[in-house]
């Protein structure tokens, strides 16, 4: 990395870009009524996907920067999928018909956590009140110290087609450095145990820029993953707030790497992975050259959202549980965060809609710009600006960040067509920054941007 691209834009704390505008922007204008009348409004087919958030662990990753809550009993988690399966209800209700769904993902926290027949009575129950196609994809993130033989067969069951698995290192002293000890044996059985329950699809996350993590680590975490094949990879930063993520706390701050450190890990895992096979997606996913990421790439239809890069074209996402977010097509909602806050909403038969955020013109040409430069690290500003009825040089002339950047070599403009430099990719997130109205408003600390 060139010292001055590091200087000036290494340490710089941004947003990843998985919404826009991101959640600091949300406020209590919108509530459960805003919610009632977008939900009502949809129109008939209208396709949706779903996102069920499964807020509990057994123990406490300290790099975690999720909603979620440790407990060694299963009671509290009975109770919640309780009041889990109300709102489903509730949301159903409002629609004028059941929705057709092509996408599903349970996340967490630690889905998995669930007996077995809880996990299957809520596949029904989506079942029964969407309208689930025929080659829906259902996905579930995974812990896999906690993955039992009896869960895996009712994945396969319920026809999950994509799991996520949560791996971040192999490296035992950064295991320890972050409270997460897993083997290589645990993950391998749980990969070869989700295949065999005909579960075609496996995600591993890794990270990088955890405490006492080398490059070296990196690679081998990498050598040790690709022996299992998974057909994805995503790769993430990791962000230390300790500020609002108080466990976070209990790393050693010394034991970071700083920015240059972190920058080669990324590169190298990238280089490891693409050396083994593996077609780089955006700015931190991978998968195998026959994947249905790597098409959407290719022409040009790949989407970014709160998982990441997405095949699902869908402009709305229903989110159900505590601390979820959705959106709908006049914006973003998100529910109470506060397990109990959620639970007495929902029993009162009200939506826990906490906050949200309802969409402006400028806000979808803007989310339109972001999106692309993140998926493609390139846009047609023209082609975006047509869509939208707005004249391309009243954005391209109000930014002056453009002419930052591209008097850097981190862009290239070619008339209205704006590109990434391929050897400035990794900073994607400080382009796509220049196209935020919003960036710096909310005083919230983003991750770094490298």
């Amino acid at each position: 990395m060139r010292d001055d691209l590091r200087a000036r834009y290494g340490e710089e704390r941004l947003p990843r870009y998985t919404s826009y505008p991101t959640a600091p922007q949300f406020s209590d204008t919108v509530g459960p009524h805003s919610y009632d009348e977008w939900l009502t409004s949809l129109p008939g087919g209208t396709t949706a996907s779903l996102y069920l958030h499964v807020p509990f662990c057994r123990s406490m990753c300290w790099y975690c920067g999720c909603h979620t809550t440790i407990t060694q009993r299963d009671a509290p988690i009975v109770d919640y999928l309780d009041v889990l399966r109300r709102e489903i209800g509730l949301v159903a209700e409002r629609l004028t018909g059941p929705l057709p769904v092509r996408h599903i993902h349970f996340g967490g926290g630690t889905p998995t956590i669930m007996q077995p027949a809880e996990f299957m009575d809520l596949v029904q129950l989506m079942r029964q009140k969407f309208s689930l196609d025929a080659g829906a994809e259902v996905a579930v993130e995974i812990d896999p110290r906690t993955l039992t033989r009896a869960m895996t067969a009712t994945l396969g069951e319920a026809g999950v087609t994509r799991a996520s698995l949560g791996v971040q290192s192999f490296d035992p002293v950064v295991q320890r450095a972050i409270n997460r000890i897993q083997s290589f044996e645990q993950t391998a059985r749980a990969t070869e145990g989700l295949r065999a329950a005909g579960v075609r699809g496996v995600n591993f996350d890794l990270i990088y820029g955890l405490p006492n993590q080398t490059v070296e680590s990196c690679i081998d975490t990498v050598r040790k993953s690709i022996e299992l094949r998974p057909e994805r990879f995503s790769v993430f930063g990791y962000a230390h707030v300790p500020s609002f993520k108080k466990h976070q706390r209990k790393i050693d701050e010394a034991a970071l790497p700083d920015g240059v450190a972190r920058y080669e890990q990324a590169e190298a895992i990238a280089e490891a992975l693409m050396d083994a096979g593996y077609r780089r997606i955006g700015l931190d996913h991978y998968a195998l050259p026959e994947d249905s990421m790597v098409r959407a790439q290719i022409d040009g239809v790949l989407h970014r959202n709160f998982q990441g890069y997405t095949t699902d074209p869908s402009d709305v996402l229903i989110g159900f549980g505590a601390s979820a977010i959705g959106r709908l097509t006049q914006g973003y909602l998100q529910n109470e965060v506060v397990l109990g806050r959620y639970a007495e909403r929902i029993s009162r038969g009200e939506f826990a809609t906490v906050k949200g955020y309802a969409l402006t013109p400028d806000d979808r040409l803007r989310a339109d710009l972001i999106e692309r430069v993140m998926c493609d690290f390139q846009v047609d500003v023209a082609q975006i600006c047509g869509r939208h009825g707005v004249k391309p040089e009243t954005i391209l002339q109000s930014i002056p960040r453009l002419r930052m950047l591209e008097g850097d070599g981190i862009i290239r403009l070619d008339g209205n067509v704006l590109s990434v430099n391929e050897d400035t990719r990794f900073l994607v997130r400080s382009v796509a920054s220049a196209f935020d109205a919003y960036l710096g408003q909310s005083g919230r600390t983003h991750s770094r941007a490298v």
